[in-house]
Order: C-alpha cells, then sequence, then structure tokens
C-alpha cells in the first residue's frame, strides 16, 4: 500500500514481539486477520493480567482496525496498555508495528484495536479489581 512512511514507536517496551510464519497466512503472503486479532487478544491480556493480579477473560473487541497489511517475515511489535479500570473490567489499547524491508528498516503501524477483559476468580466469575498499592518511600 502506499501509505508505508517509516512510523514513530511509542516510547515504551513492546509487550509481544512475533514473527509471523507460511502458516499463518495465505497463498500469496498476506497474513490471516483472525492470526494478528489472536496475537493483539494475547498482547492485551498481559497487562489486563498483570493489573488485575490474576486470571481475566476476553469480553469485547470494542474496536479493531487493519491498516495496513502484514506479510511473512514481518516483525511485529504489540505495544499494550491500560486505558481504563472498572470494578471488574479492564480496557487497553493495542497499537501494532511491522518492521520490514530489515535493509531500510522501514516500521510501518498496521493494526490498532482497543478490547476489554473482566478479572476472574478461580470460579472463573468476575471479581473485584484490586486497588493500586502505593509504596511508601522513605528511609
Amino acid at each position: 500500500m502506499s501509505n508505508q512512511v517509516q512510523t514513530t514507536l511509542p516510547p515504551h517496551m513492546p509487550t509481544l514481539r512475533v514473527m509471523p510464519m507460511p502458516s499463518d497466512a495465505n497463498v500469496h503472503g498476506d497474513v490471516f486477520g483472525g492470526w494478528i486479532m489472536a496475537q493483539v487478544d494475547i498482547a492485551g491480556a498481559i497487562p489486563a493480567a498483570r493489573r488485575a493480579n490474576g486470571r481475566v477473560a476476553t469480553i469485547a473487541v470494542n474496536s479493531f482496525l487493519f491498516k495496513q497489511p502484514v506479510f511473512v517475515g514481518d516483525l511485529l511489535s504489540f505495544y499494550a496498555e491500560v486505558v481504563k479500570v472498572g470494578n471488574t473490567s479492564i480496557t487497553i489499547s493495542v497499537e501494532v508495528y511491522a518492521e520490514r524491508n530489515r535493509l531500510q528498516a522501514t516500521t510501518v503501524k498496521v493494526t490498532e484495536a482497543t478490547l476489554t477483559y473482566v478479572a476472574t476468580g478461580d470460579d472463573r466469575k468476575p471479581r473485584q479489581i484490586p486497588p493500586i498499592e502505593v509504596i511508601a518511600s522513605g528511609n
């Protein structure tokens, strides 16, 4: 596509990095959207589980936009961050960037999504998200 311009990456470390393989693509080398969606769900669940301090389950895909195609051999970086915390739910924003043409180091934003997870207990029923503990600094 013609929008392949160098993209500025988020200032924090990626949550997940993965390279799609031929089995993740159609016969033309384009990676399946469903495979990308599964990876976005995994990337989003990492900060959600960390913030929930335990098990989470995906309850909604609020938005999902494929901005550029993804190809076999692209190195994908998934940047996920908490955007909202409720009583039992956590909303996560995920941005996906593809590093391609490694000799020219082209990086493009290929996908962005917002997902909601619910914190669950061992019984798999919704549970309260614990408050963030403030650690007093001092000597």
